[in-house]
């Protein structure tokens, strides 16, 4: 049973995936090599619990004891739980380094999830030790309100380890999907032409970012393409485009935009940045 969660990676959704963990009851550490990202996770942490105060969603006492759930950390020695969330840069060196030194200090029961949304959870698996143990927890922005996990078997994930994983995703008060490892699991490869298709239109000037995210609003969709391309980041929507690509052998269907492209050479990938598709 998951008791403790820690989470490597304190970025928009590494501090997201922490505070619906802390949310839920589970004693969360948040790690990351850079003080200064932890800071500014602990101050998005605060500055979303806030808002649920002032909507009366939690009270005073309720903060305080969500934010004493949560423990910041810079140091790789203090990452030790039952289930450890990957949510780092998205480049299979850096995830497989990071999950070699993760299970140095853990225990043979922990559970290692990568939050990865393109790279090959089985790839992975043939790099880590104890592969079996290895599955993928993709999460979506922001990790602490959107309800759908893509619990990612791969072919050496244990059939138990997947079951603890559905279970802690319940807990979790969110809704998971159990999707057999393949490339973009289920919504990266439904979505990747909703981005795509909304860019081309654009750039063979057949309409404007405006017009196709407010008839994209107007019909239904919560967020214009654009606009949930600027949440996400730029540059994040393009390495899975690229994975794509490559993945299906370069087949034009999911060959990336130059619009986009351009986009993360300038680094204007969104919000994150001020600048994207829009001005922040």
């Amino acid at each position: 049973m998951i008791q403790n969660i820690c989470v490597a990676g304190a970025g928009t959704m590494g501090s997201g995936i922490a505070m619906a963990a802390a949310q839920n009851g589970f004693g969360v550490r948040l790690f990351d090599t850079n003080d200064n990202v932890l800071n500014i996770a602990k101050s998005s942490i605060n500055k979303n619990l806030d808002f649920l105060l002032e909507k009366n969603k939690i009270t005073a006492e309720e903060k305080l004891l969500l934010l004493d759930n949560i423990i910041f950390s810079s140091r790789v020695q203090d990452c030790k739980a039952d289930l450890i969330i990957e949510a780092i840069i998205e480049k299979e060196e850096a995830k497989v380094s990071l999950f070699h030194v993760l299970s140095s200090i853990n225990n043979k029961d922990c559970i290692f999830a990568s939050n990865t949304s393109s790279l090959s959870i089985t790839s992975l698996q043939k790099k880590i030790n104890h592969p079996e143990r290895v599955a993928g927890m993709h999460f979506f922005n922001p990790a602490q309100i959107m309800k759908l996990v893509e619990v990612v078997k791969g072919e050496q994930t244990a059939g138990e380890v997947v079951q603890t994983l559905m279970d802690t995703c319940r807990k979790l008060n969110k809704t998971p999907v159990l999707c057999v490892d393949s490339p973009g699991f289920i919504v990266n490869r439904v979505a990747r032409h909703y981005y795509l298709e909304a860019m081309h239109l654009v750039e063979s000037k057949a309409a404007t970012i405006e017009s196709v995210d407010a008839l994209m609003e107007a019909s239904g969709f919560k967020m214009g393409p654009f606009k949930l391309m600027d949440l996400i980041g730029m540059d994040i929507n393009l390495a899975v485009s690229q994975s794509l690509y490559d993945a299906f052998e370069q087949a034009p269907r999911f060959k990336p935009s130059a619009l986009q492209i351009q986009k993360v050479k300038e680094g204007a990938l969104g919000k994150k940045t001020g600048r994207g598709f829009y001005q922040y």
